[in-house]
């Protein structure tokens, strides 16, 4: 199963290994479609491919550390 999704990480996260993270721990593959990282600003745009239960949790991770995370439909690469 793929799940498209938009991160915007807090400024305290940003040079923080989050994706890996949650990559490795619940076995999702993450696909890097767009990234915009500044100083104060990180949001990516990824493709994440797993287990419909396995991308729940990581995505959940990912909230519980105060990322905000937006499901995504239809293409993301114009």
């Amino acid at each position: 199963m793929t799940r498209r999704v938009k991160l915007t990480f807090p400024p305290e996260l940003i040079k923080e290994p989050v994706v890996f993270t949650m990559a490795k721990k619940y076995d999702v593959m993450p696909n890097i479609r767009r990234a915009r990282v500044t100083e104060s600003v990180g949001e990516l745009i990824l493709e994440l491919e797993g287990t419909e239960e396995n991308l729940e949790k990581g995505i959940q991770s990912l909230t519980e550390q105060g990322i905000s995370v937006e499901l995504i439909e239809g293409d993301i690469v114009e």
